[in-house]
């Protein structure tokens, strides 16, 4: 099985029912998460009941993508004491932020860090987190294995870098925050759908996912103004939605 899954797909706070980012990444029985932000892990433990997971990946510190990493600390160190690190691969932020929920225990008991930007391999993935316009640091996340591609922005504002991270992807994982007033900000740090969908068919992507919601928002009406940018198909990321990913092409032996 080669899927990705949405577990939580709101910006800033979650609507009811919903929750803020967060990604499972499930390559032939690999799993690994994109963002965990606010009620992403009860919806990770419904999709996967051990919560057993291989690797983790945050983007950036902002409590949306990041804050239900804690609830998955406490989950290790109370339920499986002793047990293996998890890689954390993560801008230095992320641990800051979490250290500041629990200033007395060892985030390192845990988690194995590693840093982002960066290349890294991360079980079947080459992963590269290429640094994108936000508030705070943030790193736009590409996977490569066996010929597939998965992009994801994180949170960014409109920058040329968007095209190389989404370079043919045949997922391209794209905020779509839409908040008011935002093309008229002097500093961009965020999207509008229409430019998600600009930057997708800058990229050449195969298929485009928008996601990070402002509450509220006309999701139908975010999918349509991406249409009129970008040529392939184009999804709303909902909890629960699963995608599944080509098969690849494996190299001959």
């Amino acid at each position: 099985m080669r899927h990705v899954t949405v577990l939580g797909s709101c910006g800033a706070y979650p609507e009811p029912g919903r929750a803020c980012s967060g990604f499972a990444v499930d390559w032939d029985g690999y799993r690994l998460l994109l963002d965990l932000g606010y009620a992403a892990l009860p919806r990770l433990l419904a999709h996967w009941p051990d919560g057993g997971v291989d690797a983790v990946v945050v983007t950036h510190e902002h409590p949306d993508h990041c804050v239900d990493l804690h609830g998955l600390f406490r989950m290790r160190l109370y339920g499986d004491p002793g047990g293996p690190r998890l890689p954390l691969y993560c801008p230095p932020g992320v641990l800051d932020r979490l250290a500041g929920l629990e200033p007395d225990v060892d985030l390192h008991a845990v988690f194995d860090p590693h840093p982002l930007p960066g290349h890294h391999q991360v079980g079947p993935f080459a992963l590269t987190g290429s640094p994108l316009p936000h508030y705070v640091p943030n790193a736009g996340i590409r996977l490569e294995a066996d010929g597939v591609a998965i992009a994801y922005t994180g949170d960014t504002g409109p920058t040329p870098a968007l095209a190389d991270l989404g370079r043919d992807a045949d997922l391209f994982i794209v905020e779509a925050t839409d908040r008011d007033g935002e093309t008229a900000r002097p500093t961009r740090n965020l999207l509008t759908s229409a430019e998600a969908g600009e930057w997708a068919r800058r990229a050449g992507a195969r298929r485009l996912m928008l996601t990070h919601f402002w509450p509220g928002n006309d999701r139908a009406a975010a999918v349509a103004a991406a249409r009129k940018e970008f040529g392939g198909e184009v999804l709303a990321a909902e909890e629960g939605l699963t995608i599944t990913l080509p098969n690849g092409t494996k190299p001959t032996t």
